[in-house]
């Protein structure tokens, strides 16, 4: 199945990314948002067009940003966390038949991947994925979904962490249109995060935010810290915060 991750409550202009998707209709790709959990180079000329350039030969190159291809990952494991926890604590599961206007690829397009295609290479880029042996936080088959991602008609249900039971996070999951459903969650108490992950830095910050971190908390942080910062933070949630299965 392909996941896409995103951090529902981490602020989108004058909304939350949530309130935008639900708002919309529709999940846009980083050259329409100008966000990403990921590197910040869509635009013209950027590594992130480079690359689309290269791997669609040229295909979007003069299309306008609302045409661009959706990233999202192949979620091999059936992870009930999704495919790729680095880039959000929360997912889209989309309905099976996005496969077919899907290509993907591995390593992750920003490492300029020689393998790539359509659903017919994802035996080989499995393979690949689970011969390499990543850290949890890269461990992923990376796809584009090709043509809109619209909620109703192509999402079947949004994954959201428990952490934002009971908040406006779970009120704007109700406009949606699709089932919502929760993964058993990620909490981690910033005094056990070992400093050599991502900085003593992100540690400390990590810290200041109070004795256990969940995504909801965060999300409250990342307006009033350095995007970036925010970011590594989550890695650390991401990478030593999952909750075991009930």
């Amino acid at each position: 199945m392909i996941t896409v991750q995103f951090h529902p409550n981490w602020p989108h202009g004058a909304r939350t990314v949530i309130e935008s998707l639900a708002a919309d209709g529709v999940y846009r790709s980083q050259f329409a948002t100008g966000i990403s959990n990921g590197g910040l180079t869509a635009f013209r000329g950027g590594d992130r067009w480079g690359w689309e350039s290269r791997l669609f030969s040229g295909r979007y190159d003069d299309r306008p940003e609302l045409d661009r291809p959706v990233y999202g990952v192949w979620n091999r494991r059936r992870d009930v966390y999704g495919g790729a926890i680095r880039f959000g604590s929360s997912y889209l599961r989309l309905k099976p038949g996005t496969i077919e206007r899907a290509t993907f690829c591995f390593p992750d397009s920003a490492r300029d991947p020689a393998d790539f295609g359509d659903r017919s290479v994802l035996p080989q880029l499995c393979q690949l994925a689970d011969a390499a042996c990543f850290d949890d936080l890269d461990d992923y088959v990376e796809a584009q979904v090709h043509g809109p991602v619209r909620i109703r008609t192509d999402v079947e249900a949004v994954v959201l962490d428990p952490s934002f039971i009971g908040t406006p996070v779970e009120d704007a999951a109700r406009e949606l249109g699709c089932a919502i459903e929760y993964h058993p969650g990620f909490r981690a108490a910033p005094a056990t995060f070992d400093p050599a992950y991502r900085g003593p830095e992100i540690v400390d910050l990590a810290r200041s935010l109070g004795p256990e971190l969940t995504p909801d908390l965060l999300g409250k942080a990342a307006g009033a810290h350095p995007a970036q910062s925010i970011k590594y933070v989550w890695h650390y949630l991401a990478r030593y915060g999952r909750q075991p299965a009930n």
